[in-house]
């Protein structure tokens, strides 16, 4: 069947520039029956291109909304935004599915809170109103790899300041209630597979923000003493990978101690609390490994012989990172998640690489998507605007 007889569908993201909107779009491009449109400011306030995207959508996420700033600026805002999304779908004659992304806030008696409740009751008008189907998406904290510091939520803050060698204040040890931006992807993902019609809550891990700089203080002394900690848990393997994303990429390398004797060399490729995976590979000089991304999986990379190039991208990103290490001067380097990478034999002679993965491997449930570090037109399938 061609690709006409069974296109793919077309979901629009509106503030897909934020936290959860770049993690939404990152798990979309795993999804080969699917098209992103990522919608942003500029799109959103342009008539004729938001016309064109809201006609065109099988489904609109709509992720965009402000949280910070004047209280009454964001209480228009993000009305203002509800709006302007279903009169443009009004305009266009058209009944996409959409799911809005609200906040435990709806609860309380702030104004952010209020104007979350009136834009999912414009959108639930809209959808009676035209037999559309709607999704009013309830989302406790929300937290995930590369949010903004002092912007997106506490563990972004922690996280990137305890990366950075800083100490965190606590102003009030409040209670948490935590979902990764991934989990979020994934109960998106569900509802658009269901088409699900109502109101959604998916809950987080409650923890008190004192607890949650307690793991982050421990975790980043583990790491820092050349020790990665206990994954186990799922929430602390979320939050471990988080922590490494604020790591500026120039303290990657990580230097490792030869001791040396008579009898030769011995050094220590890594020490974890919790379980892991050791792989050895040899590759031919010109030859590139590589190239893929993972959404959680913590790895080690490890030249003990020969020359190489290391390189990491950012998703949905082009800035390149490049690492040039060789058996010489042993170096480690860890591969942050959501980052495609690859390794290449820059020398004349076979390249040999130590792997350390986080976990056993499971060919069925391998966490590995193919992605070109080198980025190209065809390479990462978006719609740009």
């Amino acid at each position: 069947m061609s690709e006409k007889e069974n296109p793919k569908r077309k979901i629009v993201v509106t503030g897909s520039n934020g936290l959860i909107g770049w993690h939404l779009r990152v798990f979309l491009f795993t999804q080969s029956d699917v098209e992103v449109v990522a919608c942003d400011r500029v799109a959103f306030n342009d008539d004729q291109r938001l016309g064109e995207i809201v006609e065109s959508a099988d489904v609109i996420v709509h992720l965009a909304g402000m949280n910070r700033g004047d209280e009454d600026e964001i209480a228009t805002t993000n009305v203002a935004l509800a709006q302007r999304l279903v009169d443009k779908c009004r305009e266009k004659d058209c009944r996409p599915h959409v799911i809005f992304s609200s906040s435990t806030h709806v609860d309380g008696d702030t104004k952010y809170g209020a104007s979350k409740r009136q834009a999912a009751e414009t959108i639930a008008a809209w959808a009676e109103a035209e037999d559309a189907r709607f999704c009013n998406l309830i989302l406790p904290h929300v937290f995930g790899e590369h949010g903004k510091p002092f912007y997106n939520s506490v563990v972004s803050t922690f996280a990137h300041q305890v990366a950075n060698g800083e100490s965190p204040k606590i102003d009030r040890d409040g209670q948490l209630n935590l979902l990764h931006c991934q989990q979020v992807a994934r109960i998106v993902w569900e509802k658009i597979e269901e088409g699900f019609v109502g109101e959604c809550r998916p809950q987080g891990m409650p923890i008190k923000v004192s607890e949650l700089l307690e793991r982050l203080n421990q975790m980043a002394d583990r790491y820092a003493g050349g020790v990665v900690p206990n994954l186990d848990d799922e929430f602390n393997h979320r939050l471990f990978n988080v922590y490494r994303s604020y790591i500026p990429h120039e303290s990657r390398p990580t230097d490792l101690t030869l001791h040396t004797d008579d009898r030769g060399h011995l050094f220590e490729a890594i020490r974890a609390d919790g379980q892991g995976q050791v792989f050895l590979s040899t590759t031919v000089p010109g030859i590139t490994r590589g190239n893929h991304f993972h959404f959680g999986k913590v790895e080690r990379f490890l030249v003990i012989s020969g020359k190489a190039k290391i390189r990491l991208r950012k998703v949905l990103t082009d800035e390149i990172h490049t690492y040039e290490v060789s058996g010489v001067n042993l170096q480690a380097i860890d591969i942050p998640t959501l980052h495609t990478h690859n390794i290449s034999n820059v020398g004349d002679e076979p390249l040999v690489t130590l792997f350390w993965t986080g976990e056993h491997f499971d060919p069925n449930n391998s966490d590995t998507y193919f992605l070109e570090v080198e980025p190209s037109p065809a390479s990462e399938v978006e719609a740009k605007v």
